[in-house]
């Protein structure tokens, strides 16, 4: 008969032998799964973001853009949240308007005239998080400026004391409201073709500035 003792010596060997098989097994799971990783974090299509996380350019807010990323392009944010330098005036030089690379504005809208648009340099705000360069070209501005001249304060000013030059003078025609002062208004019809000029949109602020939207 086989003795009982050897049968528990190859027991306890089998068992031994099983644990052994199974802890290599997780041995070389392990350094699978950290040769993969490895593998992962050299792959070109991940990298270190600026706070040092690792993450796929995909999704990096500071490296390739990807569909998935939850930050917008800096160069679409909404005028709420860049700031823009001022337009330059060009003044109708076309020479100096494309010298400038399109930068700018050929003409200031003033009064009544057709609106013009153009173009700057932009910046987002340091607290705004956006993908991509903060500093970008914008376009389609609207070349309007304003310098505190409002049409209801110049349409007052030319109905009650425009026999005095006021509306001129306040619009910033002090040659020719001078001569309207010193002539009480043209005898009376200065006073009403300026009225008349104000309503129709001839008589504009003498800078080029637009009228103020608000009261």
């Amino acid at each position: 008969m086989f003795p009982f003792d050897c049968l528990c010596e190859w027991l306890v060997l089998l068992a031994l032998l099983c644990q052994l098989t199974s802890g290599d097994e997780s041995i070389i799971s392990k350094d699978n799964s950290s040769s993969e990783l490895d593998t992962l974090l050299t792959s070109p299509n991940w990298t270190k973001n600026s706070n040092g996380n690792w993450c796929d350019n995909e999704l990096c807010p500071d490296k390739n853009y990807g569909p998935h990323s939850p930050y917008v392009p800096c160069d679409h944010l909404p005028m709420d949240f860049i700031e823009c330098d001022e337009l330059i005036d060009h003044q109708g030089n076309e020479t100096s308007y494309h010298q400038s690379g399109g930068l700018g504005c050929l003409q200031f809208q003033g009064g009544q005239r057709g609106i013009y648009f153009g173009s700057s340099y932009c910046h987002a705000l340091s607290f705004i998080e956006c993908y991509g360069n903060r500093t970008f070209i914008r376009k389609g501005l609207p070349c309007v400026r304003y310098n505190g001249h409002y049409f209801i304060t110049a349409l007052l000013f030319s109905v009650l004391l425009g026999f005095l030059g006021m509306d001129r003078f306040y619009l910033g025609h002090i040659g020719t409201a001078i001569g309207k002062l010193l002539t009480i208004g043209g005898v009376g019809i200065w006073w009403i073709v300026d009225i008349i000029l104000l309503i129709t949109g001839n008589l504009v602020p003498e800078d080029g500035s637009n009228w103020m939207p608000y009261v």
